[in-house]
């Protein structure tokens, strides 16, 4: 597979925090990858990183075989890397779908008919069709999420980036949003998400990312990493030797 996404030895501090420690890894395409780690070991931060809204103090970032290290975020977003936020936050006073036109218009360049009839494919994706009438005010917190995600698809991403999407819904709530994200991944959408909600990335993702203080520190099948003693130790609390 081609890569899509190529991090090398990309590295961001504020003073003495360190947010993002020579982070090098790559992502191919259709591809989703989970990354997991304890608050503030720097994940947000390094998806700030790829979309341009924080400029990285040293290494590289290529997208689709082109280094967009110095690229805007605008200049990102239409290239194709679109993200959701941990806290949804729509244009409340407007209609879902106007929300999605928004997105389709200034991100993804799309106008009239065609921008019309991407929304309203987008919105059948992410079960929100039959609320495109609604004020986005109005939403639950589950269809504030997919909302958030509509949004972020109305801009024909080929990198998707979903930032603890999953917080603070309902169990029943986290089954229905993980079938529309394997619905967009099976798609052909490429996938990085950051999630506390480790069973709900695990049932979507092929990889998985340890980060702590803004350090790789594993990476592998998910499995995997999730039994490994060093990523119980530091993501879960768990002493090695337990």
């Amino acid at each position: 597979m081609t890569t899509l996404l190529k991090l090398d030895r990309l590295s961001k501090a504020f003073g003495a925090v360190t947010v993002a420690d020579e982070q090098s890894f790559e992502v191919k395409e259709n591809e989703a990858v989970g990354i997991i780690g304890p608050n503030g070991a720097g994940k947000t931060s390094l998806f700030n990183l790829i979309t341009g809204t924080l400029p990285p103090n040293s290494g590289s970032i290529e997208f689709n075989q082109r280094n967009v290290t110095s690229w805007s975020a605008a200049r990102r977003s239409h290239a194709g890397i679109a993200r959701s936020f941990q806290v949804p936050q729509p244009f409340s006073g407007l209609t879902v779908y106007e929300n999605a036109m928004v997105a389709a218009t200034q991100a993804a360049g799309l106008s009239g008919r065609q921008a019309a009839r991407h929304c309203l494919e987008v919105l059948d994706q992410t079960v929100l069709l039959g609320k495109a009438n609604t004020e986005a005010g109005g939403l639950t917190l589950l269809d504030r999420k997919r909302l958030e995600l509509t949004r972020a698809l109305c801009a024909k991403p080929k990198l998707l980036l979903l930032d603890e999407i999953a917080g603070g819904l309902t169990e029943d709530e986290c089954q229905l949003l993980v079938q529309t994200i394997k619905g967009i991944h099976t798609s052909g959408v490429t996938i990085i998400w950051i999630e506390h909600v480790v069973h709900a990335l695990m049932a979507v993702v092929e990889r998985l990312i340890v980060i702590d203080f803004g350090k790789k520190i594993a990476e592998g099948e998910p499995q995997a990493i999730m039994d490994s003693p060093a990523v119980k130790e530091i993501y879960l609390g768990i002493e090695a030797d337990a």
